[in-house]
């Protein structure tokens, strides 16, 4: 089964982010998911409302090409977690909540 990790990102480098989430894709990985690689290493850094639609716009579609979600602590007070998890909710996908 493909998964996704979805976890607040805002104000973090993707190194951040990546060590973030290391320990869970090692379990993922021990119990036979294939984690879906949703660190977007390709934008161009930037801030504001139109970098975060664009990496929002990514996100969607990642979700699209697996079958769950797993939604990392914190994740109820970033904006673009609570889209996807929406998203994830109305279009079927599996999802995971972690406080």
């Amino acid at each position: 089964m493909k998964v996704m990790i979805s976890q607040p990102m805002k104000g973090k480098t993707n190194e951040e982010i990546r060590a973030e989430r290391e320990e869970l894709i090692r379990e993922l990985e021990k119990q036979g998911y294939e984690v879906v690689d949703t660190v977007i290493d390709d934008f161009i850094e930037g801030e504001g409302n139109d970098y975060a639609i664009r990496c929002l716009a990514k996100s969607i579609e990642f979700i699209a090409n697996v079958e769950a979600v797993i939604f990392m602590p914190g994740w109820k007070e970033a904006r673009g977690c609570r889209i996807e998890h929406e998203v994830a909710l109305k279009y079927g996908k599996f999802v995971k909540e972690s406080e």
